[in-house]
C-alpha cells in the first residue's frame, strides 16, 4: 500500500444520496478480501505531464466545476483534469463498488458519500485505497469529519470535502399565509424541539390546506437519526435495531406521515415538483441542499433559513475524496485531492454550491466575510451553518459497517407506510431484511 506524505511545499497551488444500494459493499468487502489480483498497491505508476490528464468522479453537486475549468485554463499546471459528475450517489455507488471489485475501471480520484464511508473502511475494502495520511495536514479539517475517513489503525483513505450541519429551510410566504411568524429569529423559536416543530406543522396544515409541512418522511427520519447515538449498531458493530431511540424515530415519523408529510420519495420527480407547486413549507437543510432547492425552484420566491434545528444539532452528509490503488497516477491524484480540499478551493466550492467546508480555515474565512444569499432572502447562510456546526455532537450517530445498508432498509420501510402499509407490518419486514444482512 502506497502512503503519501505531502510536505507544504508539495501542495499544488500552495463540505440524493439516500436510498442506498443494499448489500453492494458487503459483497465488495467479501470479494476484496478474497481477491489477489487487480486493485493492489502494486499498480504500475505513470507520471503525468502537462498534456496528460488526471481523472476524477464526483456525484450531485460538489462545486468543483469552476475550479477545474480554472485549473485547466492555467498553462502552468502540471497536468489537465477531466471531471465526471454522476447525478446521484446511488448510481455512482453501484459503479464504484463494481469497479473496485473488478480492480479496474475507476478514475484516479473518487468521491465517497459520508454515510457509506464506514463500509469502505472495513478490512479488505480499505485495502483498495491509497493511504492519504499526511502529518503536515493535521488540523486542516474539523476533527470529527477527518476521523470519519480513517480506519481504526490510522489509515486515511479520504480527505473530507464538506460537512453537513443542518438548519431548517422554510417558505416565509407560506408561513405568512398560515399566520405564522416569518422573521428568522421568531421562526427559530418554532423549531427548538421536535415536539414544537410537529405541533407547529399541525397548526400550519389546518390553515393552509393542500400544502404539507415537510418535504418527505424520509428526510425527517434522516434528520432525527442524525441525533441518535446508536441507531443501528452498538459500539462493537453488533447490529441492534431493537432499541428505544430507533423505534422512537420510526414511530414518530410514521405517526405524522398522513398529516404532515408529502409522502413522496426524496430526489424523485414528484419530490422535485413539490418545490414549485407549494407542496411543502419546511425541510431539513444542510448547506449542500441549497443547490438542490435553487435548481428545483429557481423562480420561487419566499425561501429563507432559520438558525435552528429541532433538538439541538445534526450533521447530514459531508463527502470525501479518495484515491483507488488501481490508479496509475496515485501521487498526482493525492496532490490534486489535497489541492481541492485546501481552504481557497473550499471557499470557492461553497460560493458555487453552498457546501459548508469541512476545512476549518475555509469556514473561518467565510464567516469573517459575512456571506449572505439573495435567494434565501439575504440570509447569512455561512453564519447560520457555522452556528449549526457548533451544535453538532461529534460521533453522533455512530456509523458502523452496516450503517448505510440498514439506513436504506429503514427508508424503504418508511416509504411502505407512506404508500399505505401499516407501521407494524412494515417494521416487521424491515427487521427481517436486517436479519438477512451478512
Amino acid at each position: 500500500m502506497r502512503k503519501f506524505s505531502l510536505r507544504s511545499s508539495d501542495r499544488l497551488g500552495l463540505p440524493l444520496r439516500r436510498s442506498l444500494l443494499i448489500g453492494a459493499v458487503a459483497t465488495l468487502v467479501a470479494g476484496m478480501s478474497a481477491a489477489c489480483g487487480g486493485g493492489s498497491g502494486d499498480t504500475e505508476q505513470v507520471a503525468l505531464g502537462k498534456n496528460d490528464t488526471l481523472t476524477i468522479t464526483t456525484f450531485s453537486t460538489f462545486g468543483y466545476d469552476g475550479l477545474i475549468k480554472k485549473w485547466n485554463a492555467d498553462p502552468n499546471r502540471p497536468f489537465k483534469v477531466e471531471h465526471t459528475v454522476i447525478s446521484e450517489w446511488d448510481t455512482w455507488k453501484q459503479n464504484l463498488t463494481t469497479n473496485l471489485q473488478a480492480g479496474t475501471g475507476l478514475t484516479d480520484i473518487v468521491a465517497i458519500e459520508g454515510d457509506a464511508m464506514p463500509q469502505f473502511l472495513a478490512p479488505g475494502a480499505s485495502d483498495q485505497f491509497v493511504d492519504l495520511a499526511d502529518p503536515s495536514l493535521d488540523g486542516r479539517w474539523v476533527d470529527y469529519k477527518y476521523k470519519e475517513g480513517q480506519t481504526s489503525d490510522g489509515k486515511q483513505i479520504g480527505y473530507p470535502t464538506d460537512a453537513g450541519p443542518e438548519a431548517i429551510c422554510y417558505r416565509a410566504d407560506l408561513f405568512r399565509k398560515a399566520g405564522l411568524p416569518t422573521e428568522r429569529d421568531e421562526v427559530a423559536k418554532l423549531f427548538d424541539t421536535w415536539e414544537h416543530y410537529f405541533a407547529t406543522g399541525e397548526e400550519f396544515v389546518e390553515k393552509v390546506p393542500g400544502t404539507k409541512w415537510y418535504d418527505s418522511s424520509g428526510s425527517i427520519a434522516q434528520a432525527m437519526l442524525n441525533q441518535t447515538k446508536y441507531p443501528f449498531q452498538k459500539a462493537d458493530n453488533t447490529v441492534d435495531i431493537d432499541n428505544a431511540e430507533l423505534k422512537g424515530v420510526y414511530d414518530t415519523v410514521t405517526k405524522y406521515a398522513p398529516t404532515l408529510s408529502t409522502r413522496v420519495v426524496q430526489w424523485k420527480d414528484d419530490w422535485v415538483a413539490n418545490f414549485t407547486n407549494d407542496g411543502f413549507a419546511t425541510m431539513p437543510c444542510p448547506g449542500w441542499m441549497f443547490a438542490n432547492i435553487k435548481d428545483s425552484a429557481p423562480d420561487v420566491e419566499g425561501w429563507d433559513i432559520a438558525d435552528a434545528f429541532p433538538g439541538g444539532g445534526g450533521n447530514w452528509g459531508g463527502s470525501f475524496l479518495a484515491v483507488p490503488t488501481q490508479s496509475q497516477h496515485q501521487a498526482e491524484a493525492a496532490q490534486f485531492a489535497n489541492w481541492l480540499t485546501d481552504a481557497d478551493q473550499q471557499v470557492a466550492a461553497f460560493e458555487e454550491a453552498g457546501n459548508f467546508p469541512a476545512n476549518t480555515a475555509a469556514a473561518q474565512q467565510l464567516v469573517s466575510r459575512d456571506v449572505t444569499d439573495p435567494y434565501f432572502n439575504d440570509a447569512p447562510t455561512i453564519e447560520i451553518l457555522a452556528n449549526r456546526a457548533e451544535a453538532v455532537e461529534p460521533g453522533v450517530p455512530y456509523k458502523g459497517d452496516k450503517y448505510s445498508d440498514i439506513l436504506g432498509l429503514l427508508q424503504t420501510a418508511i416509504q411502505r407506510v407512506d404508500e399505505g402499509a401499516s407501521p407494524d407490518s412494515s417494521w416487521q419486514t424491515f427487521a427481517a431484511a436486517v436479519g438477512q444482512l451478512s
